[in-house]
């Protein structure tokens, strides 16, 4: 069964999991600590499959906007559609917080993730250069009109 639902402070260890399995330069603990409890913008996402988190999803809500901030499904469970799944929830809440436009940067060698995303509407803007710390990668801004 899948499920998706808010992430408590009770979700870190499982994200965790997934966080050091998907980025080379994964964030610390105390990071998704800070944006749970501290940041009034942030709302994090998981996705679990039989009660375990398989995947999460962080977005700041800012006014009628919003930000993708990290998107990452475990590597065991990719090519499911999970983040379709993870994705389309996020949007379905943002659009009932009354946003208005969406928006995130993902890797330029990225081209998984950008066709998911170029499927639910994402439009490829500017790119950001060397914004990646761990390669110096360009990252690619996406956005969409919800």
């Amino acid at each position: 069964m899948i499920n998706v639902r808010q992430m408590t402070t009770e979700d870190i260890e499982p994200v965790m999991w997934v966080e050091r399995a998907s980025f080379t330069v994964p964030w610390p603990k105390e990071t998704f600590l800070e944006e749970i409890e501290y940041n009034p913008y942030a709302t994090y996402f998981l996705i679990e499959e039989n009660d375990s988190v398989i995947g999460y999803c962080g977005v700041w809500f800012v006014f009628e906007e919003a930000h993708i901030t990290n998107l990452a499904i475990h590597p065991v469970f990719r090519g499911r559609k999970y983040g379709k799944t993870l994705l389309q929830e996020v949007m379905k809440e943002a659009k009932q917080r009354g946003v208005l436009q969406m928006t995130l940067e993902v890797r330029v060698t990225n081209t998984t993730a950008q066709h998911m995303y170029r499927s639910f509407g994402f439009k490829p803007g500017l790119i950001k250069n060397s914004y990646y710390p761990d390669n110096g990668e360009d990252a690619l801004v996406m956005w969409v009109n919800l």
